[in-house]
Order: structure tokens, then C-alpha cells, then sequence
């Protein structure tokens, strides 16, 4: 079981100079049945997984080590997420899922993002008083807010197509540790804290995380009873019965006709407006498995998803752009000028071209070599752009360097959870799960134990894009665009790296920035998953961390033009290299989000 350390970075960290680990020490967890170690870094042999979280980590290499599979591990691993992570991910979340199939050598994906209720209309989040989209809060803490789950569908098809274990058995091990409990640490009480407010305007919400009013005492046990025997409920009549059956008329009724407490104890500034999510919605909800988005970089392969997420399109083209420079042979200062100026130009394209029904002639051309040199010709290496910069035009016909217009910027929230599994047959899970604010939308559904998401405000409330069409406006059935980024490196056909995070727009830098630090600045996988963070997604300002913030490195990049602002911290990855002589390394975060566990079947 875990304890956390604190989330925040604390002032130690402003010493450490940029791009060594934020700490050397490794938090280990000891499981009395085998005596297996876990850290944040393990080097093996037989599979190897890393997730957020030392309890889902036990659960899914103990799948590993009775004989299954990477996909049978993940599954079990997320499940257990759902427990112990309940605010990040769960059974009323959504996510993607990008699968390496050892035997045909080929990568596939699996789309399970909530999707919209087919009333919903495109003034879903305006208010008709005013004219003007909801406060994000007001629009958040609703039924409006909430997407069909996709999670336990995503579980079963992946199963289902490349799985050896049932839904049920996978579901079992998750259903244990909700009935036995966990430890509190301090990561669990202080999200339960700062969601209080919210929380407390249900009465089911908090009956679970607000006992007498208070969030549960660090160190205590918590159980959750009610996710156990939804789970078991699962396993024994199948998903049916979340999407057709008892289960699916209580996330009806939770999203129609909201719990809300008689009296909280923090009255809710906003009316908590109810959904129209219907029992149809819920019957009629499907999969995707679309091709994945799929680039060159420096001779190897590199594996994202396509839309509705903008995670593969835009990591590609920042890493198409950043191609054209030997960042390898380039001061450290102009590595990371390139790199935020990247990031910058793909985050413009992404917020102009990217939703649920882009065409794939427009992702391939995001994507192609010609579109990625018009972009970089923007970068100058002695002066950063002024942000926001404008889009490009992806339409084929590519020349003379055209010149920087100005653009709008367009950011989500930060909180979601990752995993990444690899097993004795060279089978790879990168898969990356949310129910997207830290609490979703603060609505547990009576009876059954699991938050809801509110994954709908992932869509732009108004057109962000005028006088142009705006991509990601809400509609019947359609999916909210997301940052989500599971990547898969291949190298000559073979896994090389698998590699995700948390961090709503900020997965997409954090993902590249554990790309840059790995292939070109000569970091290890773990000390590049450590390294102080910087953000750039087409805003006025660069978010950081304060080891970069403190770092000489953030000093010249001001002088360059660059402005920062401080965050505590960005994202939460995960991730595994393969070794030529069939070793596994996999890597967690050593401090973020208090720490996560990386642990292989035999060292």
C-alpha cells in the first residue's frame, strides 16, 4: 500500500539543477506474500509495469507473474487505479488505450472518450442570460458536465481482442482492495480537501469522502464497500449492466436529478444544473479503434492516438519541427528554446484543426514533413515568437516561410492517471485514463462508489477560432478533444520506449519533454521522467516548475524572450525502455503526485 509523500515540491528542489532527478531517494513498498520490492525505477526481465500508484503496480505484476498478458495486466491495474486514485480515474471516466502487438508487429488503439449525450446542443455551456460560457466550476459541478463512460468498455474490448484473462477475474483483485481498504496518505486527504466544497453538495459524495464532515484522517483505512460490489455486480453480469441495466438507470438518474445535500456545509455559488444524459446514451455508447497517428523522428517510430485526442497529432509535429535541428550537438539553452517554440506552433494548429471529426487527410498533413518546415522557419534562435502565435495552413502546398500571425491560446485542466505495461512476450499497454477535473464532477452515484466525470468541459464552451470554425464545440454524440498522450517509441519494428502522463494539456509538453531529454539531450529514461518540467502551450507565458524556474537555463531562456510562471508541479508519467539484451526499464515519477512505482517480474 502507498504513502505518499507530499505532492508539493518542496523548496530543496530550487537547488537542483536542471535535467538530474528532483530527488535520488526512491520510496519502496514491500508486499509481505512475495517480498517484491517497488520504487521508482526496476530493471528486469519477464514484463515490467509503472504505474502512479504501488497498490495497482502489486496488482498488475502479480497478473504478470500468474502468466498474463500486458493487456490482462493493464486492465487489473486500472481497475485498482479506480480504488486507490478515485478522483484521477475511474469506471465513470474515459480514456486511450494504444496497444503493441508483439506477434504482427503492429500498433493499435483502442478510443474509449466519453462522448456526448445525443441532446446535447452546441450553446451546451452558455448562458442564455448573458450570452457567455459558464464559469468553469458552475459548468463543471452539473449534469451537463458529464460524458458516457468509456472505461469499462475500453477494458473489455482490449481484453476481449488481445486479452487471456475475463473481465471478471481482472475486476476481482480491485474489488479486494476497495473492501479491505487502504491507507490515507497525504495525497488522498489533501484532494478530498480541496474538493470539499463541491463534495459537500452531495449527499452521496459526502457519505463516501466526508465522514462527519471531515475528509478521512491521514494514516486511517479507507473502504469503499459500494465499489466492491459494483465491481463484483460487473463481473457477474457483464457490462451490460452499466450501460442497459441497474447501474446505468442510477448514472441516468445522478445525471438527471442530482444528489444535492439539503444543507451543505459551504453553500455552491452556482445552481448545479442537471444533465440530459438518457438511458440510450448509455445503450448505444461504442468504442473506436482508429489507426494510430504515426511519425519518423530521429530513425525511429513513433505511436500516438488520433482524434478526438490531439495528444499524437501534436506531439508528432512539435517532434517533426524539433527534427530539423541536431538538438544533440546544441547548447542546452537552445535545445529548450527550440523545444518551447515547438510546442508553441503544434499547440497553435492543434487548437485550430484538432476535435472529434477531423478529417485524416488534415491529421496526415499536420503530421507531414513539408507542413512541419513552413512551421519551423518560424524559430528564430535568438528571439522567442510573441505568444500566442497564430495557426498554420496544413493544406498541402508548402514553400516560403510565411510570417508568425498572432493566435489564441486554449488550455484544460491538469488531472488524469497513466500506466504503462510490457510483458515476457514483448507485448506493450501504454494506456492513459481519466475522469478529467481531480473529482470529476464531484457526483458520486449512490449505491455504486464511483465519481462521474466532467469530461464534457473539455469541449471550448464558444468558438475560440473566429471568424473559422471551431473544432471542438459541443454537439449530439460527439467527443470533447483531449490532450491525453500514450506514446509508443518502436526502433527497427521492436519496442524502444512506452511512455504517458497525466496533466490535461500538459501532457502533450511532458510527453515531449521526456522524448527530448531521452533521444537527444542524453538523459536516462528515469532522469528524463524526474526532470524539472516547462509548459509551452501558446500562451504569453511558459508554466514551470520551480527546479526550472531556479535553474540558469530559465534565466537565459528570459533573456531570449521567454516569460514564466510558477506551478508546483506537471504531470505524472510513467514509463518503460526495452533493452537490446531483452532487459526491461521502467520508471515512475520519484516525487510528483507523492511518488510512483515501477516494478518488473525478475530482476
Amino acid at each position: 500500500m502507498r504513502m505518499r509523500r507530499a505532492t508539493i515540491l518542496t523548496a530543496l528542489t530550487l537547488s537542483i539543477p536542471l535535467f538530474t532527478p528532483l530527488t535520488s531517494a526512491r520510496a519502496e513498498t514491500v508486499r509481505a506474500d512475495h517480498q517484491a520490492v517497488r520504487s521508482a525505477v526496476a530493471e528486469g526481465y519477464g514484463g515490467a509495469i509503472s504505474t502512479v500508484d504501488p497498490t495497482a503496480t502489486d496488482v498488475g505484476l502479480e497478473v504478470l507473474r500468474r502468466g498474463g498478458n500486458a493487456v490482462d495486466a493493464a486492465v487489473a491495474a486500472a481497475a485498482t487505479l479506480g480504488v486507490t486514485e478515485p478522483f484521477s480515474a475511474g469506471i465513470g471516466g474515459g480514456g486511450f488505450f494504444v496497444y503493441y502487438d508483439a506477434r504482427k508487429h503492429a500498433v493499435y488503439t483502442i478510443d474509449g472518450r466519453e462522448a456526448a449525450p445525443m441532446s446535447m446542443r452546441e450553446d451546451a455551456f452558455v448562458d442564455p442570460a448573458t450570452g457567455k460560457g459558464y464559469a468553469f466550476d458552475e459548468a463543471r459541478v452539473s449534469g451537463v458536465s458529464v460524458g458516457v463512460p468509456g472505461t469499462l468498455l475500453t477494458w473489455q474490448e482490449a481484453l476481449r481482442r488481445w486479452g487471456t484473462r475475463s473481465l471478471g477475474a481482472s475486476l476481482s483483485p480491485a474489488a479486494r482492495v476497495a473492501d479491505r481498504g487502504f491507507p490515507v496518505d497525504a495525497t488522498f486527504a489533501g484532494q478530498i480537501s480541496e474538493n470539499a466544497a463541491p463534495f459537500g453538495q452531495f449527499d452521496s459524495t459526502s457519505k463516501l469522502y466526508l465522514p462527519k464532515g471531515e475528509p478521512p484522517a491521514v494514516g486511517s483505512t479507507f473502504r469503499n464497500p459500494d465499489l466492491a460490489d459494483t465491481y463484483r455486480l460487473i463481473a457477474r453480469r457483464g457490462v451490460e449492466e452499466f450501460y442497459r441495466g441497474g447501474v446505468a438507470r442510477d448514472i441516468v438518474s445522478t445525471v438527471q436529478h442530482p444528489p444535492v445535500a439539503a444543507d451543505p456545509a459551504v453553500p455552491w455559488a452556482h445552481p448545479i444544473r442537471p444533465g440530459t444524459m438518457s438511458m440510450s446514451d448509455l445503450a448505444d455508447y461504442r468504442v473506436r479503434t482508429p489507426a494510430p497517428t504515426h511519425s519518423r523522428y530521429r530513425g525511429l517510430d513513433v505511436y500516438g492516438m488520433a482524434t478526438p485526442s490531439s495528444g499524437g497529432t501534436t506531439v508528432g509535429e512539435a517532434l517533426n519541427i524539433l527534427e530539423r535541428s541536431d538538438l544533440s550537438r546544441l547548447p542546452r539553452v537552445e535545445a529548450l528554446h527550440r523545444y518551447l517554440e515547438a510546442s508553441a506552433l503544434a499547440f497553435a494548429d492543434r487548437n485550430r484543426y484538432l476535435g472529434d471529426y477531423t478529417s485524416r487527410a488534415t491529421l496526415e498533413q499536420l503530421l507531414s514533413d513539408g507542413f512541419a518546415g513552413e512551421r519551423a522557419c518560424l524559430i528564430d534562435p535568438a528571439h522567442a515568437l510573441p505568444k500566442p502565435v497564430g495557426p498554420g495552413v496544413p493544406d498541402g502546398s508548402y514553400g516560403r516561410c510565411a510570417k508568425a500571425a498572432a493566435g489564441e491560446a486554449n488550455t484544460q485542466g491538469t488531472h488524469t492517471t497513466n500506466l504503462t505495461v510490457a510483458d515476457r512476450w514483448g507485448n506493450v499497454v501504454e494506456y492513459t485514463l481519466t475522469i478529467e477535473q481531480t473529482g470529476g464532477n464531484a457526483m458520486v452515484v449512490p449505491g455504486r462508489g464511483f465519481l462521474l466525470n466532467n469530461e464534457l468541459t473539455d469541449f471550448n464552451f464558444t468558438n475560440t477560432q473566429a471568424p473559422a470554425a471551431d473544432p471542438n464545440l459541443p454537439g449530439p454524440g460527439k467527443r470533447p478533444r483531449s490532450s491525453m498522450s500514450p506514446t509508443i517509441v518502436l526502433a527497427d519494428g521492436k519496442p524502444y520506449l512506452a511512455v504517458g502522463s497525466p496533466g490535461g494539456s500538459t501532457i502533450i509538453t511532458t510527453v515531449l519533454q521526456i522524448l527530448l531529454g531521452r533521444l537527444d539531450l542524453g538523459l536516462t529514461l528515469p532522469d528524463a521522467i524526474a526532470a524539472p518540467r516547462a509548459s509551452q502551450r501558446n500562451t504569453a507565458s511558459v508554466q514551470a516548475e520551480p527546479a526550472f524556474l531556479s535553474s540558469p537555463e530559465a534565466t537565459a531562456l528570459q533573456e531570449l524572450g521567454h516569460a514564466f510562471t510558477g506551478t508546483p508541479e506537471i504531470g505524472a508519467a510513467t514509463g518503460i525502455e526495452f533493452r537490446r539484451d531483452g532487459r526491461m526499464l521502467a520508471a515512475a515519477e520519484p516525487t510528483r503526485r507523492g511518488g510512483g512505482s515501477a516494478a518488473v517480474v525478475r530482476r
